[in-house]
């Protein structure tokens, strides 16, 4: 079976990827949802109708599939490889995969609220919510890519860092967006 572990971890990676594409798109399609909603009549209608379709469609063949996917692979590269459960970075990257299925869950929540026409966020807080699959993202590259080669507390300043920067570039581009 060991022989065949390049080709989980392929598989694994390949619905990650597919699994971040659905996470950093939705949050979006929920942005423009809520501000739809904001729009007099008909186009809040024609608006909300067709991105609850293009969210349905983006959920339920696209992220969901691709979390029960790389979640398989996941386990399965982990059952050839058990000793990595003793590895430091290995578990610090499980943390941040729970942080990512929590995110996924809350997004399921915003989904089904949406759907139902329920909104409780506004679209700036949309949008920083966005960010929070990016800054999971970054984490967990630099962490498998770097674990040997770089201290814990630059790791952990950097993903500050980045979380900083990504919440004055959303500053600005309200302000962007006000003045246009």
């Amino acid at each position: 079976m060991i022989e065949y572990y390049d080709y989980i971890k392929s598989l694994h990676l390949i619905f990650v990827i597919t699994w971040f594409a659905g996470l950093f798109y939705i949050p979006r399609l929920f942005v423009y949802h809520i501000e739809a909603a904001a729009k007099n009549e008909p186009h809040r209608t024609i608006l909300i109708t067709q991105l609850k379709i293009m969210t349905k469609r983006l959920w339920f063949i696209i992220t969901w599939p691709s979390l029960i996917l790389a979640s398989i692979f996941a386990y399965w590269m982990l059952y050839l490889m058990p000793a990595w459960l003793e590895q430091d970075w290995m578990l610090i990257k499980l943390g941040f995969v729970v942080l990512l299925y929590m995110y996924h869950l809350k997004c399921h929540q915003i989904y089904k609220q949406l759907q139902n026409d329920v909104i409780k966020w506004n679209s700036n807080h949309m949008r920083i919510w966005n960010e929070g699959s990016t800054i999971i993202l970054f984490s967990v590259i630099f962490l498998v890519i770097v674990r040997d080669a770089i201290n814990w507390i630059y790791g952990v300043m950097g993903i500050v860092t980045l979380s900083v920067v990504l919440m004055l570039g959303i500053k600005l581009y309200k302000r962007i967006r006000k003045k246009t």
